[in-house]
């Protein structure tokens, strides 16, 4: 067998890619500016939008009714001219009325008949899967393969989604009787977990000022669907450093308690580090490598957004707790003590220093 070479080529910028990147950035700028006449604030939440986008992944709004989370959606598929779904998910919302049915059509002149498949909302852009907690886990499981695979099967035959295709899946933190959590296979399909809170004063009170105003802004579109799936491609070739790499492996990996039989084995991690009394105490499971995947993604993302034409330790940081967050389960004594998973990702980015 011939021996392998564990030299890591990284990519490097080429006169085009940085020509797109640029592109990105400008673009960035623009769909925070449209974005901007309708919504007050929330900079840090569509700039995690944009992340994800542009990361081709998807993600899960949570906060509580009436913070704007359809109307920045909407608002958004405006911007970037794609196609706008929105899905209510009910407790006797049904899978096909998802994905889409096949129902027999009858031509008219000759009396044959066929099957024909009608498309569901699935096939859309920007799909906003709103309150998609409210319905059983049949229905939830209709998204994984949509939003994993690009593409549904109904009738035993596979319909791709025209790309881009991203989820918006929003839940409300308050009301959970007659909700059915995520499973945790499911929500690590989503990229970020982004928290909407309340608005502070000022913007409260432009909000108010806003929205009971006659005149409504009218948004213009800044990319197509042709330019975002071209400038999605960039955002993977934007290049990153092995140590970026290792720092993100390390956040992840932190995030995983010791189990005490491999302790007392002498298995600890694989010769990683330790890890930390808080990790040991307060959490049940980590994240899984898919966490470390996207937290170099999106970091990527994010550089390019900022017109930057290569990701660092910073970019990593700033996505680290909406890529982990919903990927640390906490166990009783969290709960107990009022621990949540964002403060064991933030003691972990204040404990973790990377070597070079």
């Amino acid at each position: 067998m011939a021996a392998t070479n564990n030299t890591t080529q990284q990519p490097t910028t080429q006169p085009e890619d940085v020509q797109s990147i640029e592109r990105l950035g400008e673009a960035a700028r623009l769909i925070q500016q449209q974005l901007g006449q309708v919504i007050v604030g929330q900079r840090e939440v569509i700039e995690e939008l944009l992340i994800v986008l542009f990361a081709r992944g998807h993600c899960l709004l949570v906060g509580v009714p009436g913070l704007a989370k359809t109307l920045l959606v909407r608002t958004l598929a405006s911007a970037l001219k794609l196609e706008f779904r929105r899905i209510q998910f009910t407790p006797d919302l049904m899978p096909s009325d998802i994905t889409g049915t096949e129902v027999i059509q009858e031509d008219r002149e000759t009396g044959a008949r066929s099957l024909r498949f009608l498309r569901g909302p699935i096939f859309g852009n920007v799909i906003l899967a709103d309150e998609i907690n409210r319905t059983p886990p049949k229905t939830q499981a209709a998204l994984l393969e949509a939003m994993q695979e690009q593409q549904i099967t109904a009738g035993g035959t596979r319909h791709a989604l025209e790309p881009p295709s991203f989820v918006l899946a929003t839940q409300t933190p308050i009301e959970p009787e007659g909700t059915y959590p995520l499973p945790e296979a499911q929500l690590d399909r989503f990229m970020l977990n982004t928290l909407i809170d309340y608005p502070v004063e000022d913007d409260e009170f432009e909000i108010v000022r806003r929205t009971t105003a006659e005149e409504q802004p009218a948004i213009e579109p800044v990319l197509d669907a042709a330019e975002i799936v071209a400038l999605q491609r960039i955002v993977r070739r934007v290049p990153v450093a092995d140590h970026v790499v290792r720092f993100a492996l390390k956040l992840a990996r932190g995030t995983r308690p010791l189990p005490s039989d491999k302790a007392r084995d002498g298995m600890a991690n694989d010769g990683a580090m330790d890890p930390l009394p808080m990790v040991r105490q307060y959490v049940s499971w980590g994240a899984g490598p898919r966490a470390s995947q996207y937290l170099v993604l999106g970091a990527k993302a994010r550089a390019a957004l900022a017109g930057r034409f290569h990701a660092d330790l910073d970019d990593v940081r700033a996505v680290a707790v909406p890529v982990l967050r919903h990927r640390v389960m906490t166990n009783f004594n969290a709960e107990a003590e009022g621990v949540t998973p964002d403060h064991v990702i933030l003691h972990l980015l204040e404990q973790v220093r990377h070597e070079r």
